[in-house]
């Protein structure tokens, strides 16, 4: 597949009008308004897959080329959009079929985000101590290659790395002389990730790796392949990562901003608040997000006590933490054992899934360790289509108590769940198939690791206590992102609020941290997605009573792929309206 040409004239803007409304012929018939729907939000998609860089869960073909990501280039992305913002705002919403009313819903939505993204110039700080462009590359790298040409596009992907590391810089500059930057103090020393390709042989780069197992190649193309790799990542990748280190260590981390705080940045209050409304898909404001998570971090704390109680522990709540921090019998003495304390974890969710699913997606997922160059400053772990990644780094902040709530989030029936069960549903468009929305994504994966205790997967207090742990994290979350970025929160008092209310070792706290402070609005999609799940469910219990199915309800929730929250609501409406029955109700 090859993609379409990263720069949009202003002729093709012009034929996106034309053609996304039906065409440019001088008598055209008229379009029924499904019918526009469908041709903008097809073409448009076509379009966006050729214009964005593959991330970290991505499907698509091995792209033979990085996007371009210049001044101009991100300029005319903001006018295509909003080109496109209007032609669907020239449908009127009540004209479509039910169907396509919720697809407007969704489509809509991202639209707005990525409008929102373009003016607030967000490609200005592509940088993190959460994610990079160019850890953004190594997972490409790490990706499941098929065909001789995914290998050769690869090449020519490291062969476009100078000319993309250095639009890259130039708009990290751009950042920098408004004040647009991550703040210093989450990025200094943070550039491991760049020193593993720049001081290695080329064979020992991350680079490399597509090239070390080439199944279904022949070995004379291999061969030819792997020369021409070692050839250019020494030529023409290494030395531009080496002036991407130069770039970092002498003049962007010493030019980043000392605040933290999202609303110090050019247009803070507006920024926030759009943020906000991208990661929760709601208008809360961010004062009552603040309140809230104070009352649920009070509630979940209640049932940290009983739970501490349950487990025969006779002390103070801090001197139970700091026996469940330092007891060697809660930690992993291997990264083998930890990987295989999971893989358990994930089959026993295998035994119980049919009863809690009627639908069960083909897909299965891998059980790999973070690479080594991102460990370090990786969260615990992190899943998605056919793999669950799980940090075994630094083994003593891994507790044991807290695998299965881990598991459950990352792998089955979480992200390596529910994004396969919403790729196989092709009778949806693409943009809903491979899109992900943090609120519905978070707040599903979070609300499985409490559907754990209907599962029975819970063997005793200290894993209850595990759970409800990591819930009172994401309560947590509510005050410490809204006190960092609208409250004047330091980086420190965040630190103490999660030592003060989690059982998070200290290496994860200060990871966990600084990722909220350079991730404005992303933590409080988790709470507030399981939130809404979890108040849908009741509603339906409720109005349903012994007719209340399980398994339909799921069904119901995950068949829609990653919405924004109001569309799960009237989704879960109509489940009720129709009397609970699910979307297949042949497996209920």
């Amino acid at each position: 597949m090859t993609l379409l040409t990263r720069t949009l004239t202003a002729t093709a803007v012009a034929a996106l009008s034309c053609a996304s409304l039906g065409g440019c012929a001088r008598h055209p018939a008229p379009l029924s308004a499904d019918a526009r729907l469908q041709a903008i939000y097809t073409r448009e998609w076509q379009w966006r897959m050729g214009e964005l860089p593959d991330d970290e869960d991505s499907t698509r073909p091995i792209a033979e080329h990085l996007s371009k990501v210049d001044p101009a280039t991100q300029q005319l992305r903001l006018k295509y959009w909003q080109d496109v913002l209007r032609q669907l705002d020239a449908i009127p919403r009540a004209t479509l079929s039910t169907k396509e009313q919720v697809n407007f819903d969704i489509y809509r939505a991202q639209i707005v985000v990525l409008i929102a993204n373009q003016t607030f110039r967000d490609f200005e700080m592509p940088a993190n101590s959460d994610s990079t462009f160019w850890t953004d590359i190594g997972y490409t790298a790490r990706r499941t290659f098929r065909t001789q040409d995914d290998y050769h596009h690869w090449i020519a992907q490291l062969r476009d790395i100078p000319r993309y590391f250095h639009e890259q810089m130039e708009e990290m500059r751009a950042g920098m002389k408004r004040g647009f930057t991550p703040p210093r103090v989450t990025m200094e020393g943070r550039d491991s990730s760049i020193t593993a390709v720049t001081e290695v042989t080329p064979e020992a780069s991350l680079l490399y790796t597509p090239f070390k197992d080439m199944p279904g190649v022949p070995a004379a193309a291999q061969a030819t392949l792997r020369a021409e790799a070692v050839g250019v990542i020494r030529d023409t990748a290494q030395p531009a990562y080496r002036e991407l280190l130069n770039f970092m260590r002498t003049e962007y981390v010493p030019g980043m901003r000392t605040s933290i705080a999202a609303e110090a940045l050019p247009d803070g209050k507006a920024y926030y608040r759009a943020k906000v409304r991208e990661f929760t898909t709601t208008e809360l404001d961010p004062a009552a997000i603040h309140e809230l998570g104070v009352a649920e971090v009070a509630r979940l704390h209640g049932e940290m006590l009983a739970a501490m109680r349950a487990s025969g522990f006779k002390g103070e709540f801090p001197a139970f933490l700091a026996m469940l921090r330092s007891d060697p019998r809660f930690y992993a003495k291997t990264p083998e054992e930890l990987l295989m304390r999971a893989a358990w974890v994930a089959k026993r969710f295998d035994g119980k899934a049919a009863q809690f699913f009627g639908y069960l997606p083909r897909a299965r997922f891998a059980i790999k360790p973070v690479p080594e160059d991102m460990a370090p400053f990786y969260t615990a772990g992190r899943g998605g289509p056919g793999i669950y990644l799980l940090n075994t780094y630094d083994l003593k902040s891994r507790p044991l108590y807290s695998l299965t709530a881990l598991t459950l989030h990352e792998s089955a029936p979480g992200h390596a769940f529910q994004m396969p069960i919403a790729m196989e549903h092709k009778d949806q468009p693409a943009f809903r198939q491979l899109s992900y929305v943090s609120a519905y994504g978070e707040g599903w994966a979070l609300y499985c690791e409490r559907l754990g205790l209907e599962m029975g997967l819970y063997d005793d207090a200290y894993e209850r206590f595990g759970m409800l742990s990591y819930q009172i994290w994401r309560a947590a979350r509510l005050v410490v992102d809204t006190g960092i970025h609208s409250q004047g929160w330091t980086r420190e008092q965040a630190l103490d609020y999660f030592r003060q209310y989690t059982a998070l070792p200290e290496r994860e706290i200060g990871t966990e941290i600084d990722r909220y402070i350079t991730w404005p609005g992303q933590a409080l999609s988790y709470y507030l997605g399981e939130q809404a799940i979890i108040e849908a469910r009741r509603r339906a219990e409720k109005a349903l009573g012994e007719r209340f199915n399980i398994r339909a309800f799921h069904d119901a929730v995950l068949e829609l792929g990653s919405v924004p929250l109001p569309v799960l609501n009237a989704r879960i409406e109509r489940f009720i309206a129709e009397g609970g029955r699910g979307p297949y109700p042949d497996m209920e």
